[in-house]
């Protein structure tokens, strides 16, 4: 990476807190001995000692690269598989500071330059990830192994598209049918000859949600699918509307599971 200017002491003090609550005593003192970093601070706290090196090192090089590389050290993704919440809750503190000095760090472990926040709400609004949205929404197995890569990439305009597509492999897969889209979902789900059914389909009631939510899969192909494979991606809302496409997408997957075959053949 290039030349990054020294950070300002409040910004570095912001950092080492964060980075205080990533990692253990000995493993800070490992990573300060990997990165040929000393620690003369004296200090015991955590934070302090690293404040403390990332000063130092500011001072002796006349820039802030080393700060990145403890932070890239002590937050590095692999460090917290299977701790993804925690990650995340980490990387959104330290983007919020970094953003006052133009700075990203991005779920791919790469640091990028982005417009310099002036606010504290402006640094904490970027700092809302799509992850962060995430939290608390039941999330489909099967829509985080299609997307997974581009969630990771924050690529949250193909992160959708791949997750949308998920929906036909799945019906695909379920109902033992060739086939894409509207067509795809006449053929699983018709009403009169449905190979797959969402309920009995003994009363009305039943027959009508069952025409629901195969309207809804139509709909999710339909809106969703279709407008990004052909749309510019500048014309795309983002985060916002990623978090609830995706979490439609998982619905519809989770009443895929549910879906029971009828030994029919189809229509």
């Amino acid at each position: 990476m290039a030349s990054v200017p020294s950070f300002e002491g409040s910004h570095v003090e912001a950092i080492a807190k964060i980075l205080g609550d990533c990692g253990t005593g000995t493993e800070i003192v490992e990573l300060f001995a990997a990165k040929g970093m000393t620690d003369e601070s004296g200090e015991s706290t955590k934070w302090r000692r690293i404040r403390w090196v990332m000063l130092d090192s500011q001072r002796r090089h006349n820039c802030g690269n080393h700060v990145l590389d403890l932070v890239r050290g002590l937050l590095a993704p692999p460090r917290f598989l299977g701790k993804l919440e925690e990650f995340e809750k980490h990387r959104r503190e330290m983007n919020a500071v970094l953003a006052f000095a133009g700075l990203e760090y991005g779920a791919d472990d790469q640091f990028r330059n982005v417009s310099v926040a002036t606010t504290i709400n402006e640094a904490e609004r970027r700092a809302r990830t799509l992850n962060a949205k995430l939290h608390g929404r039941r999330i489909h197995p099967e829509v985080l192994r299609y997307c997974q890569a581009e969630l990771m990439q924050e690529n949250y305009f193909h992160a959708v598209f791949e997750a949308a597509k998920s929906l036909a492999q799945r019906i695909r897969e379920r109902a033992k049918v060739d086939g894409d889209g509207a067509a795809l979902v006449e053929k699983a789900f018709s009403v009169d000859r449905p190979i797959l059914a969402f309920n009995t389909l003994q009363t009305e009631s039943e027959r009508s949600e069952h025409k629901g939510f195969a309207a809804l899969l139509k709909g999710c192909f339909g809106a969703i699918r279709n407008p990004l494979a052909h749309d510019p991606k500048i014309l795309w809302e983002g985060e916002d509307d990623a978090a609830d496409y995706l979490t439609l997408i998982s619905l519809l997957h989770r009443k895929l599971d549910a879906a029971v075959p009828t030994g029919l053949s189809g229509p």
